[in-house]
């Protein structure tokens, strides 16, 4: 079933996927019935799930689950990848890939490997108060509280140590 994303419980758990590029709104908007339509249709094992699907900052797709309601199975989640997929192929985006970091600088999302932010932090252009999008995150409320965080405040702290 279909449950709007703010009604999620905090302890909901969440999925996020970051485009590879920013998504134009006239891409995203089309999308919003079939994201729709994929919550209301997702299932595991036969039961309903109250699921919700979005697109946050133009470039995060982010399903949430309450799993209090239904938990997500093997073969759910299957179907969830199956999606994204889906969704990758009509966008022409990449979603699934996670080699690349997201960070807020200068009031844009910059996407870095591993060794670009080595390179941005020792040019100034990365600081541990750089605002990072840490995808690993898991429930909702770490999302609403937490996404993005501070770079120097999440699994990145070593990468600013002195």
């Amino acid at each position: 079933m279909n449950v709007a994303f703010d009604r999620l419980p905090p302890r909901a758990r969440v999925w996020i996927y970051q485009a590879n590029r920013p998504l134009a709104e006239d891409e995203i908007m089309p999308l919003l019935p079939r994201l729709a339509a994929f919550a209301e249709e997702w299932t595991s094992h036969g039961r309903q799930l109250a699921a919700s699907a979005q697109f946050l900052h133009r470039q995060f797709l982010v399903i949430g689950l309450d799993e209090e309601v239904a938990g997500a199975s093997g073969c759910s989640i299957d179907a969830s990848v199956r999606f994204v997929r889906e969704l990758e192929q009509q966008l022409g985006v990449v979603l699934l890939e996670k080699s690349r970091m997201a960070f807020l600088a200068e009031g844009e999302l910059r996407l870095l490997t591993r060794r670009e932010l080595r390179e941005a932090i020792a040019a100034g252009e990365i600081t541990a108060s750089t605002p990072y999008f840490n995808n690993t995150l898991a429930t909702k409320s770490e999302l609403d509280q937490a996404w993005p965080a501070p770079a120097g405040q999440t699994w990145l702290a070593s990468y600013f140590a002195d």
